[in-house]
């Protein structure tokens, strides 16, 4: 006997095979208890889209959502041919589900937006003006931004300044999911952790064209944020990954051997500092064992070097790992709307 999900998926399929064409515009969702904000939210894309005069498909991802909002993603299936579910089987993140979404998109220009109805669907026009301009990457800047000031904007800018200057592309606003991608300047890019944020800097290394224009954002009104003051640290350290794996992935013994130069000069000072004061007395006379100070740092020195050595090597592995099996970094349940 078949379940619920299995007749829907089933039903949908047979409503929609007949869908052939590959759509020019790929437009997907990360959804994460959102029940309140889908159908209006899907009521104003689809008015943005029908402006647009282009073939597009709607891709919502549910990330383990434990409110009433894949059911709402059924509903819109069954009433929309554009739309698509991918249901992943608990929370992931919003890393896993950008990738999930990159993953199911099969149109030419790929546009990721929020479901928390903060984003303006009719932006996507002006993204996509911008695009026809001769860029492959165009961000969205929430200039007037409706959040709070010291928990929400403060730390924004201040990590947006980190990553431009880190990441060299100098953007206003990483954090606004409103972006167009042409498909080519990210078929290669792998995410992981936080990175999502990241994906102008990976195409503007692989040569891609960045710009940025101002779009609107509106005050949210249902639901409850799930960012919070957490995240900064998180993307902290994975730029902290990117970066090494921009500048050393191909020759990691550059950083390695550094640190290990660093690590045998330091040790040599202190050992000359110690037998200067065994047998010049300079500062003061002192005995090799008299103090455990010149110990005690080198242990602690060297123990900081190697956890932070082992930090970096475990990314590469990590990365290793995944890519070398193509292991996804997230776990379908079911899709509703696609044709295979």
């Amino acid at each position: 006997m078949k379940t619920f999900a299995e007749e829907t998926l089933t039903s949908t399929e047979l409503a929609t095979s007949g869908r052939k064409e590959t759509p020019e515009l790929s437009i997907f969702l990360p959804v994460y208890n959102e029940e309140p904000n889908l159908p209006p939210l899907h009521a104003k894309l689809d008015s943005a889209l029908k402006t647009l005069g282009r073939t597009a498909e709607i891709i919502y991802v549910d990330d383990g959502s434990t409110d009433g909002s894949l059911r709402v993603l059924r509903e819109l299936a069954r009433g929309d041919e554009r739309v698509r579910v991918v249901a992943l089987r608990r929370n992931y993140g919003q890393t896993a589900a950008m990738a999930a979404g990159i993953d199911a998109a099969s149109g030419d220009v790929l546009i990721p937006m929020d479901a928390d109805m903060q984003n303006d669907p009719a932006d996507i026009a002006r993204l996509l003006d911008k695009l026809d301009e001769g860029y492959e990457v165009v961000s969205g800047w929430r200039k007037n931004r409706q959040d709070k000031l010291v928990t929400r904007k403060i730390p924004s800018m201040l990590a947006n300044r980190l990553i431009s200057w880190i990441g060299g592309v100098p953007l206003h606003d990483y954090g606004c999911s409103l972006k167009a991608y042409r498909r080519e300047s990210i078929e290669d890019v792998r995410l992981y952790g936080e990175m999502h944020r990241f994906i102008p800097i990976y195409a503007s290394w692989a040569g891609a064209r960045v710009a940025e224009i101002p779009v609107e954002h509106h005050a949210r009104t249902m639901g409850k944020s799930k960012y919070g003051l957490s995240r900064t640290l998180k993307v902290v350290f994975d730029l902290m990954t990117i970066k090494f794996m921009a500048s050393y992935q191909t020759k990691p013994l550059y950083i390695f051997g550094s640190a290990g130069l660093l690590s045998f000069a330091i040790s040599f000072l202190s050992g000359l500092f110690a037998l200067l004061m065994k047998f010049v007395s300079w500062p003061k006379h002192a005995d090799l064992v008299q103090t455990p100070l010149p110990v005690l740092a080198m242990v602690l020195l060297v123990l900081g070097i190697q956890f932070f050595l082992m930090g970096l090597l475990a990314e590469m592995l990590v990365r290793t790992y995944h890519e070398s099996q193509a292991k996804a970094i997230y776990a379908v349940r079911e899709k509703i709307g696609f044709t295979n």
